[in-house]
């Protein structure tokens, strides 16, 4: 009977410290968390400030200001802008080939080409 309750008191002893080290282990645990709520709240707090001055320095009024003092550019003239007459001739159609150009008499050749037939006789779009 006194082995039993040695052993039954041992148990206890053992299931005690048990209980203990994860009371420990849990407690341990809370405060990492809450270390961790803190940096996360930290860097969402930090996350913020940098959007709030992003939105500062991106404003449309401090960029034109900046532009004006150091980039120096005069303004836009109405004559920079041209029309549709100060644009050039298109270019002359594609001459047919000649007896002077060998490879070209082959390509309009149809036989050559499979058929195609020269771009003299094409319909035009």
């Amino acid at each position: 009977m006194r082995v039993l309750n040695f052993l039954v008191i041992g148990a206890l002893i053992a299931a005690a410290a048990a209980v203990y080290k994860i009371k420990f282990d849990s407690t341990l645990q809370a405060e990492q968390v809450a270390k961790l709520r803190d940096a996360i709240r930290e860097q969402r707090d930090a996350i913020a400030s940098l959007r709030a001055e992003w939105a500062r320095l991106a404003t449309p009024s401090r960029i034109q200001s900046l532009a004006e003092r150091h980039l120096h550019l005069e303004p836009v003239k109405p004559t920079q802008f041209g029309d549709f007459s100060d644009l050039p001739e298109r270019p002359s159609p594609i001459t047919p080939p000649t007896a002077n150009d060998p490879i070209g008499a082959m390509l309009a050749d149809p036989e050559v080409t499979g058929g195609i037939p020269p771009s003299s006789t094409r319909q035009e779009r």
